[in-house]
């Protein structure tokens, strides 16, 4: 049986740096729970605003729409992030990778008429819920 040194020796780095960053995250925060203050007091888990004592409910509520609209962001912004790493290997794609972002942009756009189609983004509430999809 033959051992490949040089692939030892690539493995045995890779282990090494894992253990030695696995070791210094440790390290780290062993050393924060050591010197770290401790203190107790009826103020400790009161909510902080700024050095205002908080007055009223301290819970804010958020319509869901506001979520809804931030995955549509993270959904198009991840688009334009492919659509980027695309465009700057255009020439080494050629036309399959042409054909592939096409196809990419045309399931997301089939997406964004479906979202309105179903009145998805919509913010009224006056609205009636009669969706007919086809």
């Amino acid at each position: 049986m033959l051992i490949n040194t040089e692939a030892v020796n690539e493995y045995l780095s890779f282990f090494m740096f894992i253990f030695f960053s696995l070791g210094l995250c440790f390290f780290m925060l062993c050393l924060s729970w050591i010197l770290g203050g401790r203190s107790s007091s009826r103020y400790k888990n009161t909510p902080f605003e700024s050095g205002i004592v908080s007055s009223g409910n301290t819970n804010l509520y958020f319509s869901v729409k506001f979520y809804l609209i931030a995955m549509f962001f993270v959904v198009f912004d991840v688009e334009a992030l492919y659509l980027y790493a695309w465009s700057v290997s255009i020439k080494e794609s050629g036309w399959i990778g042409f054909s592939e972002a096409l196809m990419f942009g045309i399931s997301l756009l089939l997406g964004l008429f479906y979202l309105v189609r179903i009145r998805a983004l919509n913010w009224s509430s006056s609205v009636k819920n009669n969706i007919q999809l086809f």
